[in-house]
């Protein structure tokens, strides 16, 4: 039993694939609450299958990029039951699962790029061919500085149509797509560490307190 769950937009989504598909998927049904509700949600979605965590064989977590809290939940959550019942922890881009997802819906039918919400006025954004593979990215950028009539996928082309009016979904991560693309190696599988692209903001005010003068 494969447990995947990601944490980098601002919904939690969990799903358990058995090895043949997946069997059971959750969302959160608030947004930006992420270490309220992620161990809620594994814990319904593994009674939902009937399991309990010494069944599991596996973990897939999404590696973003998002922003920092978000990550910090799902990756530390994934590496602590990995630690805890010694199985192997994979991650993934969380916009190549969204490009999977995508080519598999017949999204975009050549070249494409997927942008999430970056906040600040800014997305991630990577592009892909029509296979789905990544081309270039993932980055952090303006949406202005890259305004493009190809297909955007995600979150990001919804909140910024003047710079993506191409938009296509899916919008947002699926642990399902999650799952079903590590237990398949649909995906570049990575190493559980977070794919933050930018410091995350505490860190960066107590740069700018300590540098200002007294």
């Amino acid at each position: 039993m494969l447990l995947a769950f990601d944490t980098a937009t601002p919904q939690v989504t969990v799903a358990i694939h058995d090895g043949d598909d997946v069997v059971a998927e959750m969302a959160s049904d608030r947004t930006m609450k992420h270490g309220e509700q992620l161990a809620p949600l594994l814990a319904a979605i593994m009674s939902e299958v009937g399991i309990v965590r010494q069944d599991l064989t596996a973990i897939a977590v999404g590696a973003g990029p998002g922003p920092f809290t978000g990550l910090r939940v799902g990756l530390v959550t994934a590496r602590t039951l990995g630690y805890v019942l010694e199985i192997p922890v994979y991650a993934a881009c969380t916009l190549d699962v969204l490009a999977l997802e995508a080519v598999n819906g017949g999204a975009g039918g050549g070249g494409f790029f997927v942008a999430t919400d970056a906040r600040r006025k800014e997305v991630y954004l990577a592009s892909y061919d029509a296979d789905g593979a990544r081309l270039e990215g993932p980055v952090v950028t303006r949406p202005a500085d890259v305004a493009t009539s190809a297909p955007v996928v995600g979150e990001g082309a919804l909140l910024y149509p003047d710079a993506f009016p191409s938009a296509v979904g899916p919008l947002r991560p699926s642990a399902s797509w999650l799952a079903r693309a590590v237990a398949e190696e649909r995906v570049e599988l990575m190493d559980p560490e977070p794919l933050y692209l930018r410091r995350p903001d505490a860190v960066e005010q107590a740069h700018q307190k300590q540098a200002t003068p007294k």
